[in-house]
């Protein structure tokens, strides 16, 4: 079984958890997790930049100069991708898609390998109770007694902690995230973990 440590508010280790094997105890594929954070980042992403080819530029319909006679070289318009003010040749288009298809199972693993290296690592570790207080400061002295302050730290709960949410949003290396919506690019951005037992629950049932 892979072991957490498991502290207290006041930054003392407790107990040491098991916790699931087959979840947190997987041998690391960097392919795999690099297919799924490559494609998840692909398919954020949005095709704004729009070019216009010589056939959507205004004007140009008629021809600079004559065909022949004046010594210069032939043109049919001024909207030609050789002139300043044309179209663009092979420029980005708005309709471009750059959605990549990520399998269920393998997004899965992705997590369940990300979770896992953390667990090895010890950058993965649960708190007895993420009530810490009801203000900023009561949160930022029990962070700076914890492993990774001052590291990029995510707080993982079971469902929507308000207070927790209030209490986080002005300590800038902290993020607090529902451990159902949990995934790759979240824990790549983040250097530690912090979780509770209702958390490690909930990421059991979605990911066993």
């Amino acid at each position: 079984m892979a072991i957490i440590a498991v502290y207290n508010v006041s930054g003392e280790k407790t107990r040491d958890l098991e916790i699931h094997d087959a979840i947190f105890g997987l041998p690391s594929k960097k392919e795999v997790v690099h297919q799924v954070y490559v494609a998840m980042q692909a398919n954020a992403r949005q095709s704004w930049a729009d070019t216009k080819d010589r056939g959507e530029v205004r004007g140009g319909g008629k021809k600079p100069w004559k065909q022949k006679g004046t010594g210069r070289a032939r043109h049919g318009s001024i909207r030609s991708p050789i002139w300043s003010g044309g179209g663009i040749t092979f420029g980005p288009l708005s309709v471009r898609n750059y959605t990549q298809k990520i399998n269920k199972k393998v997004k899965k693993q992705a997590v369940q390998m990300c979770l896992s290296d953390k667990v090895r690592d010890g950058k993965l570790y649960a708190l007895e109770s993420l009530d810490v207080g009801a203000q900023t400061k009561d949160v930022a002295a029990m962070y700076l007694t914890l492993p990774g302050s001052g590291r990029k730290t995510l707080v993982l709960v079971d469902g929507i902690n308000s207070n927790l949410l209030r209490t986080t949003r002005n300590i800038k290396q902290i993020d607090v995230l529902q451990a159902r919506d949990v995934s790759v690019i979240d824990l790549m951005h983040h250097q530690y973990i912090i979780v509770d037992e209702q958390a490690i629950a909930v990421l059991v049932n979605r990911l066993s």
